[in-house]
């Protein structure tokens, strides 16, 4: 339930509401616009008698959220949220790019690659220290190990990182270590793990399960969000469909589709989606012309050998020339790159 407050309403009108609504057992989340003020009420909401709330001179009206999500919900929070990250920032009018390697394989790798893509204009450094794998076989990551080399790049070009969190025995050292916490596809509905992730207060970029609906996406962010962390940004990276030539498909429309429905910001893996390199570059124009908040981008100074994803790795020289473009395209949707 929304309780929408008349423009100029006294503060102390509106805490004499809230305090109200929270003796009723409800939990009450204020956002302040330029043009609204809203209460968003998330508990039971059947103690409330709807026609006292609108009896109240100080009420413009009340609205019912029928969706399972509410804060997460655009209806209680109708302004888009920013996610700051140190001095960087997801959302907004600036477009973010997280580019770097699937997989940390050397300082000498991490350390080059974070460099030319920050030349290049990236805003975020990803890399996966603990790498979730089909086959147990495969390489699995470099581990601890793996977290220090990501953080050396970073003390060396001043870039956040972005890497994968997969067990909550983790939490408290990525909370010390990690700037921006990736849930991956696998673990979307991993609850334990997003209650976990709840409770820190550090950023948590969520990706969409291969076979999840749009309203499951937001779901796992409500999980986060009801342990009271509400920096939370959502990644689109494809899902399972009938089609075998790329690796996932891209739901594109997803992107309108949850910015109308949520505040949160959405960007797009571009990489993960098609699992060809040769896709990245056009699906990550698409992805800026529908109104993406950022791009994640897999980038290998050299493919052919990566131990992890290679066939779906740009190299630096490829980044490069696509940040150009990408450049040209945020001009024509307003937006700054």
């Amino acid at each position: 339930m929304v309780i929408v407050i008349k423009a100029k309403t006294p503060q102390e009108e509106i805490e004499k509401i809230k305090r109200k609504m929270e003796k009723l057992g409800c939990e009450v989340h204020e956002t302040i616009g330029e043009n609204r003020h809203i209460l968003g009420l998330v508990g039971d909401t059947s103690k409330i008698d709807p026609d006292l709330i609108q009896a109240n001179r100080n009420v413009e009206r009340l609205i019912y959220v029928q969706e399972p999500y509410k804060k997460v919900n655009r209806s209680f929070h109708p302004k888009d949220s920013i996610i700051t990250v140190n001095n960087k920032s997801i959302g907004g009018n600036k477009l973010a790019v997280i580019a770097g390697p699937c997989s940390i394989e050397s300082e000498e790798q991490i350390v080059t690659i974070a460099e030319q893509v920050k030349r290049s204009g990236a805003t975020f450094l990803r890399g996966g220290a603990f790498k979730p794998r089909t086959s147990p076989y495969s390489f699995q990551g470099l581990k601890e190990d793996g977290l220090e080399l990501l953080k050396l790049a970073r003390e060396k070009t001043g870039l956040p990182i972005v890497t994968e969190l997969m067990s909550p025995n983790y939490v408290e050292k990525f909370v010390e270590d990690v700037d921006v916490i990736q849930i991956g596809a696998r673990n979307m509905q991993n609850f334990d793990l997003l209650k976990e992730v709840g409770k820190t207060n550090k950023p948590i970029l969520i990706k969409r399960g291969m076979s999840a609906t749009i309203e499951e996406l937001l779901m796992a962010a409500e999980y986060v969000m009801s342990e009271g962390n509400e920096n939370v940004i959502l990644c689109e990276r494809g899902i399972r469909t009938f089609e075998k030539y790329t690796r996932n498909t891209l739901d594109l429309s997803a992107i309108p589709v949850i910015k109308k429905m949520s505040h949160l910001p959405v960007i797009v893996d571009p990489s993960h989606a098609a699992g060809l390199w040769w896709l990245v570059e056009p699906l990550a124009k698409a992805a800026v012309a529908v109104g993406a908040d950022g791009l994640m981008i897999e980038v290998h100074n050299d493919p052919a050998n990566a131990m992890c994803d290679g066939q779906q790795s740009i190299t630096p020289e490829r980044f490069d020339s696509l940040m150009n473009s990408l450049k040209e395209i945020a001009k024509i949707e307003n937006r700054d790159l």
